[in-house]
C-alpha cells in the first residue's frame, strides 16, 4: 500500500488537497496540530471513499524534535508522495514584528520543510513514481509589501525545491521535486497573517482563489512533468513551468 503525506491538513489548502488526493484513490497520512479537525476530515473522506486507509498524526512541526519523531514513526509506510503544506504567514513591517512569531514562522516555513524534504529525498530519491511537493507562494517569487519576512521564507522554499529538482535531474534520480506557489487564497491564512479573526477577503482582494481551486492546481502539478506551478499575482492564471530562478550547475547557467 502506498500513501500520500500532507502536512497542515486540518484546514485550507491542506484540507482540500487531502480530498483531492482521495479522489485519485490515494491512501492518506494527514498531519496537523488540531486532532478534532483531522478526525472530521477523515470522516468526510471515508463517506465517499470507504476503502481508503487514512492515518492521522497530531504534530506541532514548529518543534524540531517532533519532526524527527514524526518521520521515524512513518518509516513503516510506503510514501509515494510527500506534500509539505504546513506553514503560516505574518504581515507586519520588519520593525513592527513580534520576534517570537517570526521565530515560529522560520521554524515551520523553513526548518520543518528543509528537514522533512531532506529526510524524504534521502529515503526515496531512487524510488520510481515518488514525488516531493512543497507549498510556497506567489510571494516566494515576488516580494509583497508589508510581508518581507514571510516572503523571504517562501523565497527559500521555492529556491530550495527548485534546487532539489535540478539536483535530482542531474543524478538521474526518478524522484520528482515540485513547488506550488498560490496567490491570494481564501483560507485561515489571511486571518492569521493579519491578526484578525474577521478578515474579509472580498475587501482585501479584488481576485482570489478558493482552497479547492488551489488543490486542483496542485493535482495538475502532480500529474505533470514540470517543476513549478505558479499563480500569477496579476492575472491569477495558473502556469506550469520548469524552474524559474537562475541556477548554476558545473559552471553553466541554467534557467
Amino acid at each position: 500500500m502506498k500513501y500520500t503525506v500532507i502536512t497542515g491538513a486540518s484546514s485550507g489548502i491542506g484540507w482540500e488537497t487531502a480530498k483531492a488526493f482521495s479522489k485519485q484513490g490515494k491512501n492518506l497520512i494527514l498531519i496537523a496540530r488540531r486532532t478534532e479537525l483531522l478526525k472530521h476530515l477523515k470522516e468526510e473522506i471515508l463517506v465517499d471513499f470507504p476503502t481508503l486507509d487514512i492515518v492521522l498524526q497530531t504534530v506541532d512541526l514548529s518543534q524540531e524534535k517532533n519532526i524527527f519523531t514524526l518521520y521515524n514513526d512513518l518509516k513503516s509506510y510506503d510514501i509515494e508522495t510527500w506534500i509539505n503544506n504546513a506553514g503560516f504567514g505574518y504581515y507586519h513591517g520588519v520593525s513592527d514584528q513580534s520576534l517570537n512569531t517570526v521565530s515560529q514562522m522560520l521554524r515551520l516555513n523553513i526548518e520543518a520543510v528543509t528537514l522533512l524534504s531532506t529526510l524524504y529525498v534521502t529515503d526515496y530519491e531512487n524510488v520510481a513514481g515518488a514525488q516531493l511537493i512543497n507549498i510556497s507562494s506567489a510571494g516566494g517569487y515576488k516580494n509583497v509589501p508589508n510581508a518581507v519576512t514571510y516572503c523571504a521564507t517562501k523565497f527559500y522554499v521555492s529556491a530550495f525545491t527548485e534546487g532539489i529538482a535540478l539536483e535530482l535531474q542531474a543524478k538521474g534520480a526518478p524522484l520528482k521535486a515540485k513547488v506550488l506557489a498560490p496567490a491570494a487564497t481564501e483560507t485561515e491564512f489571511a486571518q492569521i497573517a493579519n491578526g484578525s479573526n474577521s478578515y474579509d477577503y472580498t475587501k482585501g482582494f479584488t481576485t482570489f482563489h478558493t482552497a479547492r481551486e488551489i488543490a486542483e492546481f496542485l493535482i495538475k502539478l502532480y500529474q505533470s512533468q514540470e517543476v513549478v506551478g505558479l499563480v500569477d499575482r496579476n492575472t491569477f492564471n495558473f502556469h506550469l513551468s520548469g524552474p524559474l530562478f537562475d541556477h548554476y550547475q558545473t559552471g553553466i547557467k541554467n534557467i
